[in-house]
């Protein structure tokens, strides 16, 4: 117990050491990130802020893993999952700041990663896992789904990482988002008697919390795609190898607002020729922009209340845990 509870505690430590010494870096070499055109007017202030400071969390991840928790195949395949997502998002940040392309990889290039990665997973997932059963929360009821288990695991992995990805928009948004989500998926990992994975959620914490001593209002850096890929990697891989792929909803609600705006806005826009549902897509964009009421949310605003109801979100679910 002592030494999962100090796995967080160095994640953060590892990212307030590398931060100083990593973000100075990242300006000389002027991996700043562009701010397109199309977004909010009062985000091109931020343009320059250096970016793929996601590998801080992910360095926090490792060393504190490597120095207090154990690497059993379940943590492995999370972190390689984790990893190999960030491996995604990195080469996706290093086209946009090192080539010049504002939209990195290509929508097919990024699937085509992405799908590579979950087919993987699938793969182990149906030698050496073989369990097909999905738990229903609210219900306390499992159905066995058989193949079409690994259809449901295809669309977690892609749709999580994307969503989580979306939500990276505003300063310290997808890491406090995150940080509820996390401590709920330690505590289910502690509750299934499955304590390296809950050092691996504690590990996520951690790091998000170091990250967000360089990350919160007014940025010095952001995650980039390194960063928020690798965090999506790492709460599907807690979902998946807790088994609780349909909780993910609920815990990660605020994901899935986010990439719900999205998917809405671009279907109705063509449905409509032209019209909007919302000001801008993601969500957070239309608070910022004014709403449904024409009322504008300061980014640190968004962000609070965002994280308020990823909190409650958290909170209802791991009560839909407790009584199933």
């Amino acid at each position: 117990m002592l030494s999962t509870l100090l796995i967080p505690v160095a994640a953060f430590i590892v990212c307030a050491a590398i931060g100083p010494i990593l973000i100075p870096y990242l300006h000389k070499l002027k991996f700043g990130q562009m701010i397109r055109e199309v977004g909010p007017k009062s985000h091109a202030k931020k343009s320059g802020t250096p970016t793929m400071g996601g590998i801080m969390i992910l360095a926090g991840i490792v060393l504190s893993l490597l120095a207090f928790g154990k690497l059993t195949p379940s943590v492995m395949i999370a972190l390689i999952l984790t990893w190999g997502h960030a491996v995604i998002g990195f080469v996706d940040d290093y086209i946009k700041v090192v080539m010049k392309r504002n939209l990195g990889l290509t929508e097919r290039q990024k699937f085509f990663m992405q799908f590579v990665m979950a087919g993987a997973y699938i793969w182990y997932a149906e030698h050496y896992i073989q369990d097909t059963n999905l738990w229903i929360p609210g219900f306390n009821a499992t159905i066995d789904f058989g193949m079409a288990y690994y259809v449901i695991v295809f669309l977690l992995l892609v749709g999580t990482t994307n969503a989580v990805n979306l939500t990276d928009g505003l300063d310290g948004l997808v890491s406090f988002v995150t940080l509820p989500v996390a401590l709920v998926y330690a505590a289910i990992c502690y509750s299934l008697n499955m304590p390296y994975m809950a050092g691996f959620a504690l590990a996520v914490f951690g790091g998000c919390c170091g990250f967000l001593l360089f990350n919160h209002h007014p940025a010095k850096v952001f995650m980039g795609d390194t960063g928020s890929l690798a965090l999506g990697g790492a709460v599907a891989a807690l979902a998946l190898l807790t088994k609780t792929e349909l909780l993910l909803i609920l815990i990660g609600g605020v994901y899935v607002a986010e990439a719900a705006s999205v998917i809405m806005q671009v279907a109705y826009f063509k449905y409509t020729h032209g019209q909007r549902i919302f000001r801008m897509s993601p969500l957070h964009h239309h608070f910022e922009l004014g709403g449904w009421n024409d009322v504008k949310w300061k980014e640190t605003k968004v962000v609070k209340v965002f994280t308020l109801v990823s909190c409650l979100l958290c909170a209802a679910a791991y009560g839909l845990w407790m009584i199933r």
